[in-house]
């Protein structure tokens, strides 16, 4: 229903009309919001149903279903929150009556009525704090193993030093990215004939929630290598392809992603830093980039450019690879031709933040990705999917360190003579933040594993990181509230992972582009999305 008055609102002739499309964009997304909750409803019922075939739906699971059924379908009839102060309702799409007799009729009346009691709520947190938790098999014992084999690595070796090196600004240390490249992490979903674990987008949500749980910048150090990975792997010649992939896998080449520029954010059609091949026939690169993750560290840039001037828009776009000297703290960034400062940020700072500036920084001849130009923004969307898939398996990480901090400071601090888990206020955070974490966890895997079949998910994926992203900050925003004014303070640890949930909703397309692809996919028919 909310699909066809979109559709009649923003199309003319059947065509969704770009400039109706962006006056009604609290329509346009607030509809992309609805379909992810949908969706995500739907995602969680495959989880309890897996749960169950591996005999494994308890009482617990059951709280779980329960109360994330309820609330999601309560929101859906009344109003889904899009961010702290824009809801998207019923009546904005004339739909109020619908709505209205939806929410009366016996199964969704039971879900929003039955399914998120308080007392449901308070027996969620009673088991949690007792150390239960719900049902996270993939279903695949290999995979299984592998998240564990992770889980162990960050809670041994990155959470108990994650907020000193916040704190001190300080990069993740080198041993550690050899022990994590030593596991496999930069090379979880590389071909196993060009060095990696050729594992797939399932696997590599596991491995970054869980070094993202430990702490995210460990869980986004895989980032930069799973975005050049796929780069190189989809687009590459044969020789980029033995070149960079193995050393790319081994952890040998750490890569950055060198997109964005300083008054381009989203607008990637309108990049302008140049490249010019010389008479010798390498690259000559000038132009400025901004929010380089990674920078003076990394050994490979894949530089998204313009080597045609006179071609507009994305097609004169082609991505480089480029090779640079690993930088150090006291000469960042060594090569000629190359310049670089640091943003100093929030959180997310263990790989730290850069502006860089090319002024005739030379590229060897070869360094044009697939030998082909023009081909630069094609190439790189290719790569979004599973960039946004491995984005919300991060928020699912920060996610979840939110909520043990919140659950261990509220079963250990005592206010009026009885832990502060005993009040209402704070043990319904705790059981809804659970809830809306298996949901968004399921969500993503929905997303990754129909990236693994070969299908385009770039619906899904955006999806997955919308709601991803939401859930990390409201995590990490009700972990705060409730160690208090202590959450405030430095020396505790929920003050960094606040930060660290913030960037979330911004990084790999922001919430709002994400709900304009979601949207304007849906209405592109390639699903009908009835549901919603």
């Amino acid at each position: 229903m909310v699909r066809n008055k979109v559709g009649e609102i923003v199309s003319i002739a059947g065509k969704v009309d770009p400039a109706i499309a962006e006056r009604e964009q609290h329509r346009l997304h607030g509809y992309a919001w609805i379909a992810t909750q949908v969706e995500a409803l739907g995602a969680l019922c495959d989880w309890a149903d897996r749960a169950r075939h591996a005999d494994a739906f308890g009482d617990l699971e059951r709280l779980v279903l329960d109360i994330g059924m309820g609330e999601y379908c309560a929101q859906i009839f009344s109003g889904v929150a899009m961010s702290q102060s824009e809801i998207v309702r019923p009546s904005d799409f004339g739909l109020q009556q619908e709505a209205f007799a939806l929410a009366a009729s016996h199964a969704a009346a039971h879900c929003a009525l039955s399914g998120n009691t308080p007392d449901k709520r308070a027996e969620l947190a009673r088991r949690l704090a007792d150390g239960e938790r719900p049902y996270e098999g993939t279903g695949n014992d290999t995979l299984d193993m592998i998240r564990d084999q992770f889980r162990t690595f960050a809670s041994e070796r990155i959470a108990p030093h994650a907020h000193g090196w916040h704190l001190a600004d300080a990069l993740i240390p080198l041993d550690v990215v050899r022990e994590m490249a030593e596991l496999g992490v930069f090379g979880v979903c590389i071909p196993e004939e060009h060095g990696g674990l050729g594992l797939g987008k399932l696997a590599m949500c596991l491995v970054s929630e869980e070094l993202s749980r430990g702490w995210i910048c460990a869980g986004s150090l895989g980032t930069r290598s799973e975005i050049a990975g796929e780069l190189i792997g989809q687009n590459g010649t044969d020789e980029q392809k033995a070149k960079f992939l193995p050393r790319i896998a081994d952890g040998s080449i750490l890569p950055t992603a060198v997109f964005t520029e300083p008054d381009t954010g989203s607008d990637l059609a309108s990049v302008r830093t140049k490249a010019r091949q010389t008479n010798t026939g390498a690259w000559r690169i000038d132009g400025a980039k901004t929010w380089i993750t990674h920078a003076a560290r990394a050994d490979l840039m894949t530089i998204l450019c313009r080597t045609d001037p006179a071609a507009p828009g994305y097609a004169g776009l082609s991505m480089l690879l480029a090779e640079k000297t690993r930088g150090s703290d006291s000469d960042p960034f060594p090569d000629e031709g190359i310049a670089g400062d640091e943003i100093e940020v929030l959180g997310y700072r263990g790989m730290k933040e850069y502006t860089l500036g090319f002024d005739g920084f030379e590229i060897a001849e070869d360094g044009l990705l697939g030998g082909v130009e023009g081909e630069g923004f094609k190439q790189l969307m290719r790569t979004f999917e599973g960039a946004r898939i491995q984005t919300a398996a991060r928020a699912l990480g920060v996610g979840w360190n939110a909520f043990d901090l919140g659950l261990s400071y509220a079963t250990q601090r005592q206010q009026f003579g009885k832990p502060l888990l005993a009040f209402p206020r704070v043990s319904d955070k705790l059981a809804l933040m659970v809830c809306e974490l298996v949901i968004a966890r399921e969500l993503t895997w929905t997303a990754a594993r129909q990236k693994d079949r070969g299908e385009r998910c770039d619906i899904e994926a955006g999806m997955a990181k919308l709601l991803g992203a939401r859930v990390a900050w409201s995590s990490a925003d009700n972990a705060l509230q409730i160690h208090g004014g202590n959450g405030y303070a430095l020396e505790y640890e929920i003050s960094r992972v606040l930060c660290d949930a913030r960037i979330l909703n911004i990084f790999e397309g922001a919430g709002e582009i994400q709900a304009q692809v979601i949207a304007r996919g849906l209405l592109g028919s390639r699903r009908s999305a009835q549901s919603a």
